[in-house]
C-alpha cells in the first residue's frame, strides 16, 4: 500500500509533468476536486437523456468503429459497454511498468474529471480509489495503434476496475476481483458511453512522454556534468565555451549547456594546468568542443516537447466527446500524432547525445588521443584491460539507439475494417523512448566512469570543485584506479547514481549557484 503523505488534486486544474510522477512514481495521493465531481454528474445527465432518445448517438445507443450504423436497444447496452472492454483487453507480451500504468489511469481519471467524457461520479471515484489503494492492472506490451488513443493498455485497466482480469498489489500477482474486494472497492458496472469514455484516450503515450521529460531535464544537466569531467581529464579547454562566444548563436539550450559548464570548469587546478602560451593545442575535438551546441539542441527539444505536453494534459480526449453547451460531438482528437511526433524527436536527440557521449569515453582509452593517460587507462599495461570493454559496452547501446531512432510515428497500419486507416503508432513511441532513456542513462554513467578515473590518474593535479565533488560522490560506491576487477558491479552502481541524481546533486552542493 502507497504510504506517501503528497497528495494530487484531480479535475481543479490540469495536471502537470511533475504530477504526473508524484502518483505513476511515487504513489502520491489522488484527491478529487468536490467542483469537477459536479461538472461529471452534470455531464452525465445529457447522456443519460440522449440514452432514451429514438435517434441513434454513436456510443451511446450504438456499436463502435465499423460497427457505429447498429443501433443497440436500451437492454443490451450494459452489456455492450462491458464487451467492448473485454474485447479491446486484448494486450500481448510482456508486463508494461507499473510507474507507466499508473500513468495511464492517472491521465484518464483527469480526462473523466472534466465531465467532458459523459462518465458516472461512481467510475470517476472508483479510478481514483484503485490507484489510491496501489492497485496496479496488468499491461500488456503490444496492443495500442496509438489511435483511436491506446485502446487496449486503457482496456485493460478497465476491465480491472470491473473486477476482471488480474492486477498486482505489492508486487504479488492477484485476480482484480480479489484486490478490490480487499480494498473495499465495489467492481463497476458500466453504462452507456462508459466504455468508451474509459478507452479512448492518449494517456498511454502521455504518461510515457511525461515520465521522459522528467528525466530528461536531469539527464540533459548530467551530460553537461560528464562532459565537462571530459574536458578536465583530457586537458580540453573551457575557453571555447565563453559567455561571448556561445552569444554568437543565441540558441536557448546552448546558453545553458555553455553555461553550466563554465561552472563546473570554474576552478579547475587541471583547467588551469595547461593554460598559457606554452599550450600548443589549438582546438579541441567537436565531442568536447561542441557539448553545448548537441546538449543545447537536446534541451531545447525536450522544451518543444514539454510544450506539446502541457497542451495534451490541459486536453479532454474521448470520442464522442460533450461539449461545454451539452452537445454531444464525434471528433478526432484521440489521434495520437502530436504526442507520437515529440516522443520520436526525443529519441533521435537521446541517440545523438549518447553518441556525442561515448565518443568522449574512447577518447580516454586510446594513448594517440588521451594525452599522456596510460591505454586504456590500464593499471598495468599489457596485464590489465583497464576500461575497454567498458566502451564497448557505451558503444553497443549507442548502436541500439541509433536504431530506436527511427520514428515510430513515420509508420501506419490499416484497422477496424479501414474505418480506423491511419494510426499514430505514439504507444510504439513511447515504448522506445523508455528504452532510450535507460540506454542514456547507462552511457553517461560510463562516461563518469570513465572521465573520472582518467582525472584520478593526471594526480598530483586535482579536479574543480564541482568535478571533484562528483568524482567524491562516485568513490563512495566505485572504487579508483587499480587492477583489474568484477567491472559491471561498477557500471551498475554507476548508472545507479546517475538516474537518482545523486552526481548531479554532488555538483550542485559544490557550486554557488545549481546546474539549470
Amino acid at each position: 500500500m502507497p504510504t506517501t503523505t503528497v497528495s494530487i488534486t484531480v479535475g481543479a486544474a490540469p495536471l502537470t509533468v511533475a504530477d504526473v510522477v508524484a502518483v505513476a512514481r511515487h504513489d502520491a495521493r489522488i484527491e478529487l476536486d468536490p467542483g469537477a465531481l459536479d461538472a461529471v454528474s452534470a455531464s452525465r445527465a445529457i447522456v443519460e437523456a440522449l440514452a432514451d432518445d429514438v435517434a441513434p448517438h454513436y456510443g451511446i445507443s450504438t456499436g463502435f468503429g465499423a460497427l457505429a450504423t447498429t443501433f443497440i436497444p436500451a437492454e443490451r447496452r450494459a452489456q455492450l459497454q462491458a464487451s467492448l472492454v473485454r474485447s479491446h483487453a486484448a494486450g500481448s507480451g510482456p508486463e508494461v511498468e507499473r510507474e507507466v500504468v499508473r500513468a495511464l489511469m492517472l491521465l484518464r481519471l483527469a480526462t473523466l474529471a472534466t465531465g467532458r467524457a459523459g462518465a458516472t461520479r461512481r467510475t470517476v471515484e472508483t479510478y481514483a480509489a484503485v490507484l489510491n489503494a496501489g492497485i496496479t492492472p496488468i499491461v500488456r506490451e503490444y496492443g495500442s495503434l496509438g489511435c483511436s488513443g491506446d485502446l487496449a493498455p486503457l482496456a485493460h485497466c478497465a476491465l480491472a476496475a470491473m473486477g476482471e482480469g488480474q492486477v498486482r498489489v505489492d508486487g504479488d500477482l492477484v485476480d482484480a476481483a480479489d484486490a478490490l474486494a480487499a480494498a473495499g472497492i465495489e467492481p463497476l458496472v458500466l453504462a452507456e458511453k462508459e466504455g468508451l469514455a474509459l478507452i479512448n484516450g492518449t494517456d498511454g503515450m502521455l504518461g510515457m512522454l511525461s515520465l521522459a521529460l522528467h528525466d530528461l531535464q536531469r539527464l540533459l544537466t548530467t551530460a553537461d556534468i560528464a562532459a565537462a569531467l571530459s574536458v578536465e581529464a583530457l586537458l580540453g579547454t573551457d575557453a571555447v565555451f565563453a559567455d561571448d562566444l556561445q552569444r554568437l548563436r543565441p540558441q536557448a539550450g546552448q546558453a545553458i549547456s555553455a553555461g553550466n559548464l563554465r561552472a563546473l570548469l570554474a576552478g579547475s587546478p587541471l583547467v588551469a594546468s595547461h593554460k598559457g602560451p606554452e599550450c600548443t593545442r589549438v582546438q579541441d575535438a567537436y565531442s568536447l568542443r561542441c557539448a553545448p551546441q548537441v546538449h543545447g539542441g537536446a534541451r531545447d527539444t525536450v522544451a518543444h516537447a514539454t510544450t506539446v505536453a502541457d497542451r495534451e494534459l490541459a486536453a479532454a480526449i474521448d470520442n464522442p466527446v460533450l461539449t461545454l453547451d451539452g452537445r454531444v460531438e464525434s471528433n478526432g482528437n484521440f489521434h495520437g500524432a502530436p504526442v507520437a511526433y515529440v516522443l520520436d524527436f526525443l529519441a533521435i536527440v537521446v541517440a545523438d547525445v549518447a553518441s556525442m557521449s561515448e565518443r568522449r569515453t574512447d577518447r580516454f582509452l586510446d594513448p594517440a588521443r588521451n594525452q599522456g593517460l596510460p591505454p586504456f587507462l590500464a593499471h598495468e599495461v599489457g596485464v590489465d584491460s583497464g576500461l575497454m570493454i567498458a566502451q564497448y559496452t557505451a558503444a553497443g547501446i549507442v548502436s541500439e539507439l541509433k536504431r530506436l531512432a527511427t520514428p515510430a510515428s513515420a509508420d501506419s497500419i490499416p484497422s477496424s475494417a479501414m474505418q480506423e486507416d491511419h494510426v499514430s503508432m505514439g504507444w510504439a513511441a513511447g515504448r522506445k523512448l523508455r528504452r532510450a532513456v535507460d540506454g542514456l542513462t547507462r552511457v553517461l554513467a560510463i562516461e563518469v566512469l570513465t572521465a573520472s578515473r582518467g582525472a584520478d590518474l593526471r594526480a598530483p593535479l586535482v579536479q574543480g570543485p564541482a568535478t571533484g565533488a562528483v568524482t567524491a560522490a562516485l568513490r563512495e560506491s566505485v572504487a579508483g584506479p587499480g587492477p583489474d576487477r568484477y567491472l559491471s558491479p561498477e557500471i551498475e552502481a554507476a548508472v545507479a547514481l546517475v538516474a537518482s541524481g545523486t552526481l548531479l546533486d554532488a555538483a550542485d552542493a559544490a557550486l554557488p549557484t545549481p546546474l539549470t
